[in-house]
């Protein structure tokens, strides 16, 4: 058993892939997801889904890896951005070597800052830098280093 991916429903994949392109360094892995029928109905226990959207390559693996899966429903019901602390699926992280100069790429295309970044001594772990963000479509990431 393995881990394949984690999706992330979006209202303009397109532009959602391209902010992880662009932040994270992700690749997408071809082909680009156009999907719709009785397999997709019977599996998600939609009627009528239609879906469109892409599977990145996250940073830092070379092959066999999980991936992000960004799609984008025909049909979407909107929902409001979640806290940090909500029951549930919270956030994706990405671990990288400068928190502040990531932070500023997250900022420039166009995601959020969800708190403020901190640095914390863990006993027999490390010193942690990171910080909650959001991408632009509301969704936590929890960009972090560790020395």
């Amino acid at each position: 058993m393995r881990f394949a991916h984690t999706n992330i429903v979006s209202t303009d994949w397109k532009k959602l892939v391209e902010f992880y392109v662009n932040v994270f360094g992700c690749k997408i892995i071809p082909p680009i997801r156009n999907q719709s029928g009785n397999f997709l109905d019977k599996g998600t226990g939609l009627k009528n889904a239609k879906l469109q959207g892409a599977h990145l390559a996250l940073p830092g693996y070379e092959k066999s890896f999980p991936t992000l899966e960004i799609y984008q429903y025909e049909n979407i019901e909107n929902q409001e951005k979640i806290a940090p602390n909500k029951r549930g699926f919270g956030h994706i992280a990405f671990e990288v070597e400068n928190v502040e100069e990531i932070l500023e790429k997250i900022l420039m295309n166009g995601g959020e800052k969800c708190g403020e970044i901190t640095e914390k001594e863990i006993e027999g772990a490390g010193t942690i830098t990171f910080i909650y963000v959001r991408d632009p479509e509301g969704n936590l990431i929890e960009i972090q280093n560790w020395k």
